[in-house]
C-alpha cells in the first residue's frame, strides 16, 4: 500500500496545473481622481483588464468622469456635494491661478487652493459611511489598491484595509515623495518644484532653497489637514502625512530619470515616462526602385536647372 503522501501527490499536482492559468490574474482596486489625473490613469487600467485582471473602480457619485467605461466595475457612493457646487468650486479655483501666477507655496496654500482641496477630501468621509461598500470592499480580498496619491483617499483605503498599494503619480505635492520612499533630496544641490532653479545654484539660491524647503514642513501639514483628519478619524489614531505615503508599495512615476535631477532611488521606485504618449504610427513600405528613381530624376532635374542658370549668366556659353 502506497504512504498516503504519496496516492495525494499527483492529485496536488492537477489542482496546480489546473489553477495556474488563474494565479496570473489579480484582484485590484483602482481609487483614482477625477479630471486629468484619470485620463492618464484609464489606459493603464484598461490594459489591465485586457490583460485578464479583475479590476473594480471606486468612485463618486459625483464626477466629471470617472468611471465612463464599461470595460470594468464601478462602484459609486453618494457625496455631500452636489456637480454644480463641484463645478463652482473648481471655476473659483482654476480662475484664481489663471490670474495670479504665485509660485510662493505660501500663496497657494492660504489661497483658495487651500479650500478647494478640503471641499474635496470630504469625499472620502462619505466614502467611509457607506457600510455597503465598506462591508463589499472587506469580503471581496483584494490583492492591492492603484491608486492617485494626490486624492489621498486611496491611500486611506489602502491603510485601512491594510492593502499593498500602487501609486501612480507624476510626483507628490510637498516633500512627502521623497520622505516616504526614503530617498532625501539634498536642497543644496536640487531645487524644490515651486521655485524653478537650476542644478547650478548660486549661494543666495542655495538659501532660498533651504528656506522653502523649510516651509513646505510648515505649511504643507496644514494644507493637508483635513484629510488627515478624516484618516485619524477613519482608523482611530492619529495619523500624519507620512503616515500615509509611506506605506506605499510601488511607485510608479509618469516621468523619465534623465529629466530628473540627480537624487537616491529607491527599489520600488519605478519609472514610466512617456506611458500616455501617442504611439507612432509605423512607416509606410516603400521599395528601393522608387528610392532609385526619386534620385536618379532629382539629379537630372538638379542638373538641367544648374546649366540652365550657369548659361544665363555666362556670356560665353550665350554666345557658343
Amino acid at each position: 500500500m502506497a504512504p498516503a503522501i504519496l496516492t495525494g501527490f499527483p492529485l496536488l499536482c492537477v489542482c496546480l496545473l489546473l489553477t495556474s492559468g488563474f494565479a496570473e490574474a489579480g484582484k485590484l482596486l483602482v481609487v483614482p481622481m477625477d479630471g486629468s489625473h484619470w485620463f492618464t490613469m484609464r489606459s493603464v487600467v484598461e490594459e489591465l483588464v485586457h490583460r485578464g485582471h479583475e479590476v473594480v473602480l471606486i468612485v463618486p457619485e459625483v464626477s466629471w468622469q470617472l468611471g465612463k467605461s464599461s470595460n470594468f466595475t464601478v462602484k459609486t457612493y453618494s457625496t455631500s456635494y452636489t456637480l454644480d457646487k463641484y463645478n463652482h468650486r473648481f471655476k473659483t479655483f482654476s480662475d484664481f491661478h489663471w490670474n495670479n501666477r504665485e509660485t510662493n507655496l505660501l500663496s497657494v496654500v492660504m489661497s483658495s487652493s487651500h479650500e478647494f482641496f478640503q471641499y474635496f477630501f470630504l469625499h472620502c468621509k462619505n466614502l467611509f459611511n457607506d457600510t455597503k461598500l465598506i462591508e463589499y470592499i472587506t469580503q471581496s480580498s483584494f490583492d492591492a489598491v492603484f491608486l492617485d496619491p494626490f486624492d489621498m483617499c486611496g491611500l486611506i483605503i489602502a491603510k485601512y484595509f491594510s492593502l499593498p498599494s500602487v501609486v501612480f503619480t507624476r510626483g507628490v505635492f510637498c516633500h512627502y515623495l521623497e520622505e516616504g520612499a526614503q530617498c532625501p533630496i539634498a536642497p543644496s544641490y536640487v531645487p524644490r518644484f515651486f521655485l524653478g532653479f537650476s542644478d547650478a545654484m548660486t549661494f543666495s539660491e542655495r538659501v532660498r532653497n533651504h528656506i522653502f524647503h523649510l516651509e513646505e514642513h510648515l505649511f504643507c501639514r496644514y494644507f493637508l489637514k483635513g484629510a488627515t483628519e478624516i484618516a485619524s478619524e477613519v482608523l482611530q489614531t492619529t495619523v500624519t502625512p507620512y503616515d500615509l505615503y509611506s506605506q506605499t508599495s510601488i511607485w510608479l512615476l509618469r516621468t523619465d530619470f534623465v529629466f530628473e535631477y540627480p537624487r537616491p532611488v529607491m527599489p520600488n521606485m519605478v519609472f514610466i515616462g512617456g506611458i500616455n504618449c501617442q504611439e507612432g504610427k509605423s512607416l509606410p513600405q516603400v521599395s528601393h526602385l522608387f528610392f532609385r528613381i526619386v534620385r536618379i530624376t532629382g539629379f537630372g532635374q538638379y542638373t538641367k536647372t544648374t546649366t540652365t542658370k550657369t548659361q544665363q549668366n555666362s556670356p560665353l556659353l550665350t554666345e557658343l
